[in-house]
Order: structure tokens, then sequence, then C-alpha cells
């Protein structure tokens, strides 16, 4: 199995470039692509955990079918990444597990 990113980008694509950060580290990165693009093209193999299991997750189909692409992106969960195109200053992180479920009790 090969460790090497196998999706990229070239920097000099004439793109306007916008920053973004995955679990802290910066990535730059041709603005109007999708978070999945991004992530592939800087050698990102796992997006995500699956609930049962916790194995290791990435993008599948890149048209938001399979939601195997699931992070969270500016601290929402469950995003698909493959549906959402970067912005500057995004913040991403792997999803792990179940994404929490915050339901307020109003009886």
């Amino acid at each position: 199995m090969t460790t090497n990113a196998l999706f990229s980008i070239p920097e000099s694509s004439g793109h306007d470039m916008v920053t973004i950060a995955f679990e802290g580290r910066n990535l730059t990165v041709p603005a109007g692509i999708s978070v999945a693009a991004a992530l592939l093209s800087n050698g990102v193999s796992d997006f995500r955990s699956s609930v049962v299991g916790q194995a290791p997750r990435a993008p599948y189909c890149m048209m938001g079918a399979c939601f195997e692409c699931l992070v969270e992106i500016n601290e929402f969960p469950a995003r698909q990444s493959c549906l959402i195109s970067v912005q500057d200053g995004m913040r991403v992180r792997r999803q792990l597990g179940a994404s929490a479920i915050n339901i307020k009790d109003e009886l």
C-alpha cells in the first residue's frame, strides 16, 4: 500500500490561494476547491474514524453520496468535506467516532 499522496493540485494552477488549518497545520490551497480535495492533495489519508471499530475512513465518491469524508469544520461536526469549498481561515479536524448531538430539554 502506498503512503504517497495519490491526489495532487499543482501550486502553479493560476488560482488564488487560501490558507486553511487542518488539526493545527496550515495548508495553502487553491481557492474554490473542496475541503476533501485540499486535504487529499496535502497527503491526508484518513478523515474520520468509523463509529463502530474506529477504523480510519477517507473520501470514496467525492460527490456526497457515501458520507466517508465527514470532518469537523469550524467546530461543526459531520460536514461532508467533498461538498464544501475551502474558505480562508477555515479550521478542519478529523471526526472521531459519532458526532455529539446537543439536545435541549424544552418541555
